[in-house]
């Protein structure tokens, strides 16, 4: 609200000023140091040669005016540097944001539209399912979960898909794989060795087909840790299916209609280099099998004529190559290439007292995104995955992540969230309850302890906003850990109930605390982890 106000002021000014035209966006930033205000704006700098002023001069002429009728909590305007005006603000603007929190409580703080209903769809993991989901998949799809939960409260229709490489060689080699182990022979080679082969070769009954059964149990066990993992997804969709309907025939059809396909040495190719790739691809080998690419096409064509205006693609770190072709296939294909982002995550090393973990007890060789789980619980989990951008390659430290120390980032958020709960019980057990929020006095609310608590649930809204636009959950991590830095610096600085404390200001307390608590839990479930009452 003070953003929309402060910009609205500047816009009044502009206009008296006779700026023409006026600058589409009036940008807003807080001041990195607390002396410089509460908001800060280059406008007279972007607007000064349109005014045909110096940009200082105009700072100052920009100023002046907002001083003598200042916007509403605005205290004083002053100038800084080559030409940068400043907003000092009262306390009263926290306040305002005080009211805001617990009137749009948990479900809706933080809630934006500027998605305006645009149909996404977002796949992630995408693994063969030929075994569990290892630690390094984990990371994309708590990655993946995050983002789409980001994507929702901006406002966007989301759609989650799990895309299922489940046709080819690889498929064949673990259901040989099975067999093998199932009979006590030898691997075939290229095979897959790991523990978990040995246990499903047990369970496997006899006469039964093995890949089928076996892209089975490796499909339940997927969805059984997903699941744990609080990851869902609406779709489903079988790379096998998607041949057997002939998805990837019509895909081909459709680009040679475009001309964009040639045969060359009995194969066929994408005139991939026509939209800077490297080379052209090619689809179809000479022996009449599909390259990779072909089907990767045929399903990108299709989530299009789903409907989807964006695609965004969560891809390990082994595939950025894979990003020119796809990007000119869609072009080929006649849609916008920034209408598909792929996103690109980075590896993993898991240190358990200082020691990188290559080698699980289940897996023999592969660490499950199971085995991580199991030991430190869904929560630290998804909170550790998160706490880095997937861009860095990233040290997972599984001792700190389910140490119940204030070292441990999950451990240290979800405790100011209990402490919020834990006070308002200590409170009510004193007879101190809070009545209506129009009935407390925030502007009791001064100590720096508590404006701090409030400056930081002012900058959810525009965290979310810019974690949703530059594809970043980890911005929300790193915003709850500020904020439960703000509280516990609260907690222990400002008795809430207790000898000194007046009834007024134990009930605006009482309110701050739980606009807290509010900001805590929505801000914890943006990125899927719990909000524990007591710890």
């Amino acid at each position: 609200m003070i953003r929309d106000q402060l910009v609205a002021a500047l816009r009044e000014a502009l206009v008296a000023l006779d700026v023409q035209p006026l600058p589409d966006v009036v940008n807003l930033e807080r001041p990195a140091r607390r002396e410089h205000g509460d908001w800060s704006t280059n406008v007279a700098l972007a607007s000064a040669k349109k005014a045909g002023r110096n940009p200082r001069e105009f700072a100052q002429a920009i100023a002046d005016r907002l001083n003598n009728d200042p916007p509403p909590h605005v205290l004083k305007v002053d100038i800084a540097g080559p030409g940068f005006v400043n907003f000092h603000l009262a306390h009263t603007w926290l306040h305002d944001v005080l009211r805001d929190v617990v009137s749009s409580g948990v479900a809706d703080f933080g809630r934006l539209d500027f998605g305006a209903g645009r149909r996404v769809n977002v796949e992630f993991i995408s693994s063969n399912p030929t075994g569990p989901i290892h630690a390094g998949h984990a990371r994309g799809a708590i990655f993946g979960d995050s983002l789409a939960r980001l994507l929702d409260r901006c406002g966007y229709a989301v759609t989650r898909e799990f895309y299922l490489n489940d046709r080819g060689v690889q498929m064949q080699s673990f259901a040989s794989s099975l067999v093998a182990r199932k009979n006590n022979e030898p691997l075939p080679e290229g095979g897959y060795a790991g523990t978990y082969i040995e246990l499903w070769a047990a369970e496997m009954p006899d006469g039964v087909d093995p890949l089928e059964w076996g892209y089975a149990r490796a499909l339940r066990d997927q969805r059984e840790v997903l699941e744990s993992a609080r990851i869902r997804f609406d779709v489903w969709s079988s790379e096998r299916d998607l041949v057997a309907a002939g998805s990837v025939e019509a895909a081909l059809a459709e680009l040679r209609e475009r001309g964009m396909v040639y045969d060359d040495d009995g194969a066929l190719w994408l005139r991939s280099t026509d939209f800077s790739d490297d080379k052209d691809r090619v689809l179809v080998k000479s022996d009449g099998q599909f390259t990779y690419l072909a089907p990767d096409i045929a399903y990108h064509r299709e989530k299009y004529e789903r409907g989807f205006a964006l695609l965004i693609d969560i891809w390990g770190a082994d595939h950025h190559g894979y990003i020119p072709r796809m990007k000119a296939a869609m072009q080929a294909l006649g849609h916008d290439p920034d209408d598909l982002e792929v996103l690109i995550t980075q590896l993993v090393k898991l240190m358990s007292n200082g020691v990188e973990v290559k080698i699980s007890k289940r897996t023999g060789d592969i660490v499950e995104m199971r085995d991580v789980i199991d030991e430190i619980g869904t929560d630290a989990t998804r909170f550790t995955y998160l706490l880095q951008s997937i861009d860095t390659q990233q040290t997972f430290d599984l001792e700190l992540a389910k140490s119940m120390s204030m070292d441990n980032p999950v451990f240290y958020v979800q405790m100011a969230h209990a402490r919020a709960c834990n006070i308002a019980r200590f409170a009510a057990d004193r007879g101190a309850t809070r009545h209506q929020l129009v009935d407390a006095d925030p502007s009791l609310l001064v100590h720096d302890r508590e404006l701090d608590i409030l400056r930081s649930l002012s900058e959810f809204a525009e965290t979310v906003a810019s974690a949703c636009n530059d594809r970043a959950p980890h911005r929300i991590t790193a915003w709850l850990r500020e904020l439960a830095a703000a509280f516990h610096g609260f907690y222990h600085d400002c008795y809430v109930v207790g000898d000194g404390v007046t009834p007024e200001l134990t009930h605006a307390r009482l309110w701050l605390t739980e606009a807290a608590r509010i900001g805590l839990h929505a801000g914890l479930d943006v990125i899927g982890v719990s909000a524990p009452e007591a710890m």
